[in-house]
């Protein structure tokens, strides 16, 4: 808080020589010349200048995912201050996690995702994705991220931050490409892309299918004290399409990740035979009249989700020879399937001076509409072994289980003098299964003068516990509790934004919460138990250096205390440090480096093992520019000083030296445009 109260004194100093700022036309056309970049919509849901955005905000570009070499969006994502990627660290698999401002949780549920406005997460475990599912890029036109709460536009999840992922339209794409990869661990992919028009429609198509063996780096000791290689292969299928005409787009998406390995097993016990299959399809259709009625707009949508996990080949929780009674080890296969229907209703009224309103209603209907299971145990009451039967009852791990959420929403944009908007927004949301919940946001932005903007934010925010936190039975590491209450979140957040030379541009974000309402386990059933504060910031630099070369960093500080142990609360680095070269070395030929320093990984209370050790990994990406016809082509090689780089584990899970993250890889690239 004194960091907070120092950066608001300085703010408000500098309000003496402050100069007269720019019309907004004139810094808009400004913007416009830097290109897409500058500008942002996730803030208030309505495109506006990033700078001039109530939100501490990063956008990616098409051109930023390729200067880097990215495969996947976790690759991506790493380069965002105060978001580091790690791998599940309370779940032993290799299942991605973000950690954002030192919030960091085994399936990521603090985190919202979004694919063109509309929340990928699951309710099963309440993260993004179910099982191993890295996405692709090569459809990805740009990413945008806020750091904080978001709950007052988006709802549940946006709790330490929010990720909208556009994809391309057939404008992005214009014209047809195949492309090809291959790299380390056995692993290729290829794809097809085209975008066009016949008449007045709009057409974006994209395919691609790979495979890889995974690192299969060794794992020192398990659970049981085995030792053995990570079971982390998969094989992929992602397909989308984009169909635009007049005022209505449609859009559908297919997402299957087969063979999928358990990593180290789902219990802390290598499990190299178990195989899992993970399957995604999503579909939404949006109509929008920007000029439905005077000084106002209309948008309806519309979507459906559906994912099933299934397992192909049972996995083994222990290996034989633990349990008295279990000679070929405790057995389980339990697959789920979920569905989710979304209507929602958004309209941005501009009639008032000085204000833009923005206001909106929705309902969702989410499910986990079956499930099954085979095993050969039973915990009731005490556990029992038992030839392989199909689960029911009480046995079964989780029933079926249906949520309604009806939410409305309200916010107001008032640019209440020159250079000052404030904006001020209200969520409520109505759940069908634990009750109502409000949350506020309040965001004051200063533009001092034209090279320097300042904001002041404030925000509650909430996570909704997951079907399993709430229903599971049946479970050997996991039970749930049908009275939990959604975790919630506090943040209050100054930034400041200063161009300091017309091709130099700096920023610094610090920021307070407080989490009440945490949901852990105690012993194996989850509970609302504990309350966690934290502090820290982000500070950017953005360097264009010469014509040729463009230099871009930041460094990320947290600390976040559990208020119960009073000790730090584990996981998260403190320190974060990320730096980029983008040099066009030769006409169309450009090399980036990446340098990624990681530090500062404590333990939880009352895990005694020594700290996790630090790391810097360093990436290079050789590749030429885009062509519209014929060929270009791409190399990278990642971890280039082959880092042993590890991923804190809990200490019940019993992998005492952590997760492996792989060693030197490297990639080689070609796309033909016709």
């Amino acid at each position: 808080m004194g960091s907070l109260r120092i950066l608001v004194g300085l703010l408000a100093a500098s309000w003496a020589g402050a100069s007269t700022a720019q019309s907004a036309m004139e810094e808009e056309d400004l913007a416009l010349a830097y290109g897409d970049k500058n500008f942002v919509s996730i803030a208030t849901g309505t495109r506006q200048l990033i700078r001039k955005a109530p939100s501490t905000a990063t956008v990616i570009t098409a051109e930023d995912i390729a200067n880097v070499g990215a495969k996947t969006l976790t690759e991506v994502l790493e380069t965002v201050p105060g978001l580091h990627i790690s791998r599940n660290t309370l779940q032993n698999n290799y299942m991605p996690t973000y950690g954002m401002r030192g919030i960091l949780t085994g399936t990521s549920p603090h985190i919202l995702m979004l694919v063109n406005g509309i929340p990928r997460t699951s309710v099963y475990l309440g993260n993004p994705d179910q099982t191993f599912v890295e996405l692709p890029v090569e459809n990805i036109a740009r990413i945008e991220v806020i750091r904080g709460p978001g709950s007052a536009v988006y709802g549940a999840d946006a709790f330490a931050g929010t990720i909208n992922i556009i994809t391309k339209t057939a404008e992005d794409i214009d014209g047809t490409s195949i492309g090809v990869r291959a790299g380390s661990f056995n692993s290729w992919d290829s794809w097809f892309q085209h975008g066009g028009k016949i008449g007045g429609l709009e057409i974006a198509s994209y395919l691609k299918v790979g495979s890889t063996d995974g690192s299969r780096r060794n794992v020192r000791t398990d659970l049981v004290g085995n030792s053995g290689p990570l079971n982390n292969g998969y094989e992929s299928v992602d397909a989308q399409i984009d169909l635009g005409y007049d005022k209505f787009r449609w859009r559908a998406g297919y997402t299957l990740r087969d063979d999928v390995g358990t990593g180290v097993g789902i219990a802390g016990a290598l499990d190299p035979i178990g195989r899992v299959r993970s399957e995604r399809i999503a579909s939404d259709l949006s109509w929008t009249d920007e000029n439905f009625a005077r000084d106002l707009s209309l948008t309806l949508q519309g979507s459906y989700m559906q994912l099933a996990t299934e397992v192909t080949t049972p996995l083994r929780i222990v290996p034989g020879g633990i349990f008295p009674g279990f000679p070929d080890g405790m057995i389980g296969a339990p697959d789920n399937w979920e569905r989710q229907a979304r209507l929602s209703a958004t309209s941005v009224y501009s009639g008032f001076v000085n204000h833009r309103i923005r206001f909106g209603f929705g309902h969702d209907q989410l499910e986990i509409y079956r499930t099954s299971e085979t095993k050969n145990f039973t915990q009731i009451p005490v556990l029992t072994p038992l030839p392989m039967y199909s689960a029911s009852g009480d046995n079964l791990f989780l029933s079926p289980h249906k949520r309604k959420v009806s939410y409305l929403y309200a916010q107001d944009e008032w640019n209440f003098a020159r250079d000052w908007t404030l904006t001020g927004g209200l969520r409520h949301d109505n759940y069908s299964d634990f009750g109502s919940t409000t949350n506020p946001r309040l965001a004051l932005v200063w533009e001092a003068r034209q090279d320097l903007t300042a904001k002041l934010m404030y925000g509650t925010a909430f996570r909704a516990p997951s079907f399993i936190e709430q229903y599971a039975t049946g479970n050997p590491v996991a039970l749930g509790n049908p009275a939990l209450m959604p975790e919630k979140i506090k943040t209050l957040e100054a930034a400041v934004a200063w161009q300091v030379r017309h091709d130099l541009l700096t920023s610094l974000s610090i920021f307070h919460h407080e989490i009440s309402d945490i949901i852990n386990q105690s012993g194996v059933t989850y509970q609302n138990t504990g309350k966690q504060k934290g502090n820290g910031g982000e500070f950017e630099v953005l360097w264009d250096a010469s014509n040729a070369l463009r230099l871009t960093g930041h460094y990320a500080y947290q600390r976040n205390i559990d208020q119960t142990t009073r000790q730090d609360a584990g996981y998260a680095p403190h320190h974060h440090l990320y730096t980029r070269a983008d040099w066009r070395v030769y006409s169309d030929w450009r090399l980036s480096g990446q340098v990624n320093y990681v530090a500062d990984r404590e333990r939880p209370a009352g895990d005694t093992r020594p700290q996790v050790p630090d790391y810097t990994s360093v990436d290079l990406t050789l590749r030429t520019s885009p062509q519209k016809r014929g060929w270009d082509f791409s190399g990278s090689v990642f971890n280039l000083f082959n880092a042993d780089i590890r991923e804190p584990t809990k200490a019940a899970s019993g992998i005492v030296y952590d997760l492996p993250m792989p060693r030197r890889t490297f990639w080689l690239q070609a796309r033909y445009s016709l």
